[in-house]
């Protein structure tokens, strides 16, 4: 009997030890979880700098120099596209710029001069970001205007001789969008070949790298203008149009811009048709495939950690039963013996969230690079993913303290 009783011990506490291993990895499961819905759902209230982003189609070309090698000439094809693409039924606005919003690699950098500056031989103007847009890419992909105008046809046939810049760069430079307009600005050395441009209007901040990085300060250059980059006239013949639709994203609508390209040049490919949607996807699918995969992960370790509770209480309750029995044969009422139980299991449980708490907080500090807005610390996912815990354990151990309330008292005397 003793030596029974000794391995009956053994056993219990190795029961007893697997269940605290199942409720920590489950605590550390569900609080990576939670952390990482906090953070999707952070990423998610950022604004990208556009509106409605599923409504905007991109479709890029590129005028290879077969096709046009003169600026004014590139820029004369892009405008007889736009018009084509302006005619498609359901199109609500169109433009076209060297790259779509948040379009990976479509911002190049250099240097930007200001006006007023000094700046010593040698000494190069700190690099910003450039995007070329035509008139209307900003009232096409949704980018409020914070001051001024846009830039206009006009101004581009008068040499393009305007700029216009993001709300960072603004407030950075001069401390508030409005004080930005009649500023000048160029991109190479005052004292080299070129001409300053006029600020005309200040947009809101676009997360061009993606929500979860810092909007960059960005200059908007007009696409064709004179005396740029050591170069006469500059165009870019690469650029993406934007397409306002509600239209957009359907294989119809691809089909008919690309009929517009082809009926000024049918010698003109058409690619990386897509929507601003589709980029916004992009830089959200990392955080929500991580999060799915933790996610299933944890409701995986919360179904062990509940069964092997229930298990073990189980267990408890068919080994105590003539105890139990007894004690209600003495007086013994329901609820104090489900209390007792539910009470027993919870302080395996609490063991377990200790352990769990320890190896959680060492491992959400290694995991802070994929989380925004967030704290690895953060207290009310901590608390939540306890009160799951603590809840699942309460569920699955009270099935067996109400079985163990039922049994007949009888019955057991009976046995003795």
């Amino acid at each position: 009997a003793a030596r029974g009783a000794t391995a009956s011990r053994e056993r219990h506490r190795a029961r007893n030890a697997l269940v605290v291993a199942q409720v920590a990895l489950a605590l550390v499961l569900i609080v990576c979880s939670g952390l990482m819905f906090r953070t999707f759902s952070a990423l998610r209230d950022v604004d990208p700098g556009v509106s409605r982003p599923e409504a905007v189609q991109i479709a890029r070309i590129n005028i290879t120099p077969a096709i046009s090698n003169d600026p004014e000439r590139t820029t004369q094809i892009q405008r007889q596209i736009l018009d084509g693409i302006a005619a498609i039924p359901g199109v609500e606005a169109a433009s076209f710029g060297f790259g779509a919003p948040m379009e990976a690699g479509r911002t190049p950098s250099g240097a930007l001069y200001v006006e007023g500056e000094r700046y010593d031989a040698g000494e190069t103007a700190p690099t910003r970001r450039f995007q070329y847009v035509a008139p209307g890419y900003f009232a096409t992909v949704g980018t409020r205007m914070v001051a001024g105008r846009d830039i206009t046809w006009p101004d581009i046939d008068a040499g393009g001789k305007v700029a216009v810049i993001s709300e960072g760069l603004a407030r950075e430079l001069w401390g508030e969008p409005a004080a930005a307009l009649g500023k000048r600005v160029r991109e190479s050395r005052p004292d080299a070949p070129g001409i300053w441009r006029d600020v005309i209007g200040v947009v809101r901040d676009v997360h061009e790298d993606g929500v979860s990085l810092d909007a960059p300060r960005l200059v908007y250059w007009p696409v064709l203008k004179e005396s740029f980059l050591g170069q006469p006239k500059f165009a870019t013949p690469a650029i993406a149009y934007v397409v306002r639709s509600e239209r957009a994203g359907t294989a119809s609508f691809a089909a008919e811009i690309n009929r517009a390209v082809w009926a000024v040049n049918a010698d003109l490919p058409v690619f990386l048709v897509r929507t601003v949607q589709d980029l916004y996807a992009g830089f959200l699918a990392q955080t929500s495939f991580t999060l799915v995969m933790l996610a299933i992960a944890a409701a995986m370790a919360l179904g062990l950690g509940v069964v092997g509770i229930y298990g073990v209480m189980a267990y408890v309750v068919s080994q105590r039963t003539r105890e139990i029995g007894n004690r209600v044969a003495l007086g013994a009422q329901p609820t104090a013996l489900k209390r007792m139980f539910v009470l027993s299991a919870l302080a395996r449980v609490a063991t377990g969230v200790v352990v769990g708490l320890v190896a959680a907080f060492a491992l959400t500090r290694l995991m802070s690079s994929l989380l925004f807005g967030i704290s690895p610390l953060d207290a009310p996912t901590y608390l939540a993913a306890i009160g799951v815990l603590l809840a699942a354990a309460a569920f699955a151990s009270y099935v067996p303290a109400r079985r163990a309330a039922s049994i007949d008292p009888v019955e057991t005397l009976k046995t003795e």
